[in-house]
């Protein structure tokens, strides 16, 4: 307590809300029936034999017999419904068995699904951009969304503990890899996906006007923007249902597309060198073994009493240095800036190669450099070039 107020942890409160289990059943939402018999129960019944054949047609199934669509169901999900003394009205969602349905509708085989992928629900609503801050509708729409017959992976955090700290909307635009390739592992996930819905209420109680962004990868890239509109705010949770569904579609059609490809900026550990540079590197890793074995020899006659003359460098020219290989970092707002920083790195004194290994224009693109000294060395001569120069141990990143 401070001055008779409770100070409560940003982490704590009820923020989290648990996804639900994926299941490889066909769910298909939002089919709306109404009908009419001689009493509410036969109503009911009637309606949701209509739903299941609204919703077998939903999906392209080919005309089957009654019955055995019926038995295809696995169950009838009630969204909404009204009942009256012979009228049943009901937005209802239906689920196949998939080990059913599937050699019907011809999907029975293997298909194509993506490496995991972070899925990141942000809100902007009343001036303020929330992910897991506090408990929203777009965060539930997600958590209950059933993604077991989609073709994407998704990794869907639930919002509790540590995870309003670590996903915010802030992090969005964020570029290093190495942060996010720490936050992935975290999550077990490969790279990430941004679902972002900007909410409009028009007034209390009244129309709630959607504009929704798909987003993909650290650099944030755009893949699709819509927008929908629900007509008042108990129709909301629909409208966010449907966009949920329309997002889905967007990721499997650029998944299809090849658009959400694996970033090899964010794998540090398998970079694809330049085989012109990787025999620099190979020839430094020899020259160096040779001197160890030399400074070795030194050591041990040295012990023994006898003089021994420096040994001479592994190339047989005179002073020269053991080379190193070094990953750097640079930020690479449009080609120019790409262009610039690799000329700046070549001219500095002592490096013997650059390549660019991953490009991101827009972003931060990675080079690999083989550089004869070492890289406090490497750093120095980045800054006499005019870099800013972050430097940790062998991973280095400039900019200017």
């Amino acid at each position: 307590m401070l001055g008779g107020r409770a100070l409560v942890a940003q982490i704590g409160g009820d923020r989290g809300i648990a996804p639900v289990a994926a299941s490889g059943d066909i769910t298909v939402s939002g089919v709306e029936v109404d009908v009419t018999a001689k009493s509410a129960e036969e109503a009911r019944d009637e309606g949701w034999r209509e739903a299941m054949k609204l919703a077998w047609k939903k999906i392209g199934g080919p005309a089957i017999p009654d019955g055995q669509l019926y038995s295809l169901v696995s169950s009838v999900v009630i969204e909404r419904e009204q009942l009256g003394p012979n009228r049943y009205i009901a937005t209802l969602g239906v689920v196949f068995d998939r080990a059913r349905a599937g050699g019907i509708l011809g999907r029975g085989g293997d298909v194509q699904s993506s490496a995991p992928l972070l899925l990141v629900p942000i809100t902007f609503s009343g001036g303020t951009q929330t992910v897991y801050e506090m408990r929203n509708p777009w965060q539930r729409a997600w958590a209950e969304y059933q993604p077991g017959a989609s073709r994407i992976d998704y990794v869907r955090p639930t919002g509790a503990g540590g995870d309003s700290l670590l996903l915010t909307y802030g992090q969005a635009g964020r570029r290093s890899r190495t942060w996010w390739r720490n936050v992935l592992d975290q999550f077990g996930a490969s790279d990430v996906l941004f679902a972002i819905a900007d909410l409009k209420h028009q007034y209390p109680g009244g129309p709630v006007r959607g504009q929704f962004t798909a987003r993909y990868g650290p650099d944030n890239e755009l893949m699709e923007t819509f927008t929908m509109t629900a007509p008042n705010q108990a129709s909301l949770p629909a409208m966010l249902d449907k966009a949920v569904l329309r997002f889905n579609s967007i990721f499997e059609s650029a998944l299809a597309s090849g658009q959400l490809r694996p970033d090899a900026s964010l794998n540090l550990g398998g970079l694809q060198i330049d085989p012109a540079i990787q025999r620099l590197i190979d020839i430094a890793r020899a020259a160096d073994a040779q001197a160890r074995a030399a400074r070795a020899a030194e050591a041990a006659n040295a012990q023994a009493g006898t003089a021994v003359a420096p040994p001479p460098p592994s190339s047989g020219a005179a002073g020269q240095t053991t080379m190193g290989s070094y990953i750097i970092q640079f930020d690479t707002p449009n080609a120019g800036a790409f262009d610039a920083s690799l000329a700046g790195v070549r001219g500095v004194p002592g490096v013997r190669g650059a390549a660019a290994t991953s490009t991101a224009i827009g972003g931060t693109s990675l080079m690999s450099v083989v550089y004869g000294g070492t890289a406090e060395e490497l750093a120095a001569g980045l800054r006499a070039r005019g870099f800013t120069v972050r430097q940790s141990g062998n991973s280095i990143s400039i900019s200017r």
